[in-house]
């Protein structure tokens, strides 16, 4: 009888004691060995991981993310690899992973939910991810790294609660990854996923015309076979609006309210967008835009929640949607208005 597979997880960390705990902990129960590759560490990120039980290596940092995570792999030395960041855990299904791989080698992309700050509330969007590789699976690009492998990749019930995007520990992030993203569009400047990656890193500097404009440049080389093409139109439409350009983020949209009935995320936003055409057009705001707008938001909650989409923020198909149609209901109804009804 053959012996069972092994199973590592593997991180690369840097000053994470604030919740390298926690996601060691989460990971203990449901994998053979922990491997933490220390890149630089000046907190006791180090000693923590040592007293959740992980084997500690250090590296200096090269500048290249994909250099550390494969060498990470090569410490590992085991047959299947879980790969989290510190600012990670396991929420749910670590006891999927064991049945997982005694199957046949393929790459597992597990769902990380990031919870982020917005408009004084937490929420929380959901991003489909290749973490767990066989072994020989490596790493390729300085920064937003991805997995280069001829081998299918399959979703597996395994939940990833994230707080990176926090506004907190955005804070000290901030410009850490944006020479890296240069570095790599000047080799490769025609890169769907780098400029989407550039626009993102945009929107978290406010800047939204640039934002809007990479978004673009990305949705141009971005068909909707591809894994990030939903949560691309979804942010390229919120960058549009917010850098005032309503009459393109509301063509765009209905381009593609057709083809994409079942997204909430999609009839969400183009209603946001409706409602900031209503304030800008006040004259046809009851008869024309709030209407449309209402409409939109009353088919988020027909579809309900869509966490298998990729970038679907958490609330957009229930209480996001209801909360925007209670709040423009009331308004209508001290204004003697009849929108909707």
């Amino acid at each position: 009888m053959s012996a069972a597979p092994s199973l590592a997880a593997v991180l690369i960390v840097r000053d994470e004691a604030r919740c390298i705990v926690r996601c060691l902990e989460s990971l203990r129960p449901w994998v053979d060995r922990m491997v933490v590759l220390d890149t630089g560490s000046a907190d006791a990120t180090p000693d923590l991981a040592r007293d959740c039980g992980a084997e500690v290596h250090h590296l200096a940092w090269p500048g290249d993310f994909s250099a550390a995570r494969n060498h990470a792999l090569d410490l590992a030395r085991a047959d299947w690899n879980l790969v989290l960041d510190a600012d990670e855990w396991i929420a749910s299904g670590g006891e999927t992973l064991r049945p997982w791989i005694a199957g046949p080698p393929r790459l597992g992309r597990v769902a990380v939910h990031s919870a982020f700050d917005a408009a004084g509330d937490t929420q929380e969007d959901v991003s489909w991810i290749t973490r767990l590789l066989p072994r020989g699976a490596r790493f390729e690009g300085r920064v937003h790294e991805q997995v280069v492998s001829p081998l299918p990749r399959e979703k597996l019930a395994l939940h990833l609660g994230h707080d990176g995007y926090r506004d907190a520990q955005m804070a000290a992030k901030r410009g850490r990854n944006r020479p890296l993203l240069l570095a790599e569009l000047a080799e490769r400047p025609e890169d769907p996923y780098l400029l989407y990656q550039l626009g993102k890193d945009a929107e978290g500097r406010d800047a939204w015309a640039e934002a809007a404009d990479l978004h673009a440049r990305a949705f141009a080389r971005t068909t909707p076979g591809d894994a990030w093409f939903h949560g691309l139109l979804i942010r390229r439409l919120h960058a549009l609006g917010q850098a005032g350009d309503l009459a393109a983020a509301l063509d765009l949209a209905g381009e593609w309210l057709e083809a994409m009935p079942d997204s909430p995320d999609l009839f969400f936003v183009t209603g946001n967008l409706l409602l900031d055409r209503a304030m800008a057009d006040p004259a046809q705001a009851v008869e024309r835009w709030l209407p449309l707008a209402l409409s939109l938001w009353e088919r988020c909650l027909e579809i309900g929640e869509r966490p298998d989409l990729e970038g679907s923020v958490r609330g957009r198909g229930s209480h996001l949607a209801q909360h925007n149609l209670d709040v423009v209901r009331g308004q209508l109804a001290l204004l003697g208005g009849t929108a909707g009804e």
